[in-house]
């Protein structure tokens, strides 16, 4: 995940600043040569300066705390050298997860000592490996600087244990030896949506519109799943374009299930003390009352529809300020009918605008501020799988239509030779004469 994640700032020294005028406070010096009941208090006062001043010095020369990296050039081991043991509470979750576990020696072997990295996120940086010759994987390993703590380790591993769908990341197993936490999963060739929408140059491809809605529905149908499909409902928490990943195949896959929660039960408190999210695609409403519902995926889905619709990332404060957000720069184009205005030029010439209409009204409705006015998942399937029908419908007419053409042109025995002139001579109408 990326370092952009969301904190909350719990003081503002700003307030203080600007409401209250600091004064200096004067010290009279009779104060510091004085006496108090007759014992002169100077030589108190220059002793504790004196031993003040040893013990931060023997503060700043005491090693720095083992595991910490230094800044050089030589290379350092993505393993984490300062993990304490883990708390037993955990240590008993994971002996009980039915996922594979794998020996640290064994990953080493998959990624070459971990050599080609492939992606950096919250948790940490995932590196390319090969379990066998055929079994690709993305191999995910926890640094030391990560926000991410074993908690959402131990999540992440029983949400996956517990689930399973076409359009969600499969978890192929774990590591927890050597003190270490590791997740193993498929390797996706083809990368992320954001990659292939506004990615790295190297990695950035031309997705076609309906390319783009199967995307979109699949990863829909992900998110549905989750929020309808097990025993509890599951929210995501970090739904945006860089978290649904893309297989051989084009199949969307929802990833990175390191925040997600159960959803509150009646009884339980809906109040979250850690709001979690992206920057861009956090939901204001749950950002405001800490409440987290559903309604909160939906909001950020909502602008992954925004950005497969315009080719955008969702908060970018190098572009003019009208446009530094997307919905708002996009909201205000929709509102006035003007839907050419946002769509990514890559694709202005091939959607079909009654199925854009429906993508962009459902992804307008999404990120509404007021989480009631929101659609459900079910709703955005719907809409989705109705504007993938229409731009199927409508290049299946026009394969016929050229398809009906070609084969007009091939069986013509007529031809004319290119770069040719001639004159058309009709037959001048016979008339007869009468005598």
């Amino acid at each position: 995940m990326p370092r952009d994640h969301f904190q909350l700032e719990l003081g503002n020294n700003r307030y203080f600043q600007n409401h209250y005028q600091i004064q200096d406070i004067v010290l009279d010096k009779n104060w510091l040569i004085g006496s108090f009941g007759g014992i002169s208090i100077a030589p108190f006062l220059l002793f504790l300066l004196v031993l003040t001043f040893l013990v931060a010095t023997c503060s700043y020369r005491l090693p720095k705390k083992l595991g910490s990296p230094r800044k050089s050039g030589i290379f350092q081991s993505p393993l984490r050298q300062d993990v304490k043991n883990l708390p037993e509470q955990e240590e008993k979750e994971l002996q009980s997860i039915n996922i594979q576990q794998f020996l640290l020696q064994d990953l080493k072997k998959a990624t070459h000592n971990f050599s080609t990295m492939i992606g950096e996120g919250g948790f940490g940086v995932v590196y390319h490996g090969c379990l066998t010759d055929v079994q690709q994987v993305a191999i995910k390993v926890r640094s030391a600087s990560s926000f991410q703590g074993i908690r959402e380790f131990t999540t992440e591993l029983k949400l996956l244990s517990d689930i399973q769908h076409e359009n969600l990341v499969p978890l192929i197993g774990f590591c927890a030896a050597e003190q270490q936490q590791i997740l193993v999963y498929p390797y996706m060739s083809n990368g992320s949506l954001q990659d292939r929408l506004y990615g790295k140059a190297a990695l950035r491809k031309c997705l076609d519109w309906q390319t783009r809605l199967s995307i979109a529905l699949g990863a829909a149908q992900g998110l549905h799943y989750l929020h309808t499909g097990g025993h509890r409902c599951i929210i995501h928490r970090d739904i945006k374009s860089s978290n649904i990943l893309l297989d051989d195949r084009m199949v969307a896959k929802v990833a990175d299930f390191g925040f997600s929660k159960y959803a509150p039960q009646e009884g339980d408190s809906i109040a979250s003390l850690e709001v979690r999210g992206t920057t861009g695609y956090l939901d204001p409403e749950y950002y405001v009352t800490q409440k987290l519902t559903v309604k909160s995926d939906i909001f950020s889905f909502g602008v992954v529809l925004l950005e497969i619709i315009c080719g955008r990332e969702p908060l970018n404060i190098h572009r003019p300020r009208v446009e530094w957000s997307l919905i708002e720069w996009a909201r205000l184009f929709i509102t006035n009918s003007n839907i050419q205005a946002i769509v990514d030029p890559a694709i202005s010439s091939s959607y079909t605008p009654e199925a854009m209409w429906r993508v962009v009204e459902i992804a307008l409705c999404s990120v509404e501020h007021h989480s009631a006015r929101r659609p459900n998942m079910s709703d955005i399937i719907r809409e989705l799988e109705d504007a993938l029908i229409i731009e199927n419908n409508a290049s299946q007419y026009m394969g016929s239509i050229e398809s009906v053409a070609s084969g007009f042109r091939s069986s013509s025995s007529f031809k004319i030779p290119a770069n040719s002139s001639f004159n058309l001579q009709f037959p001048v109408p016979i008339t007869s004469q009468t005598s």
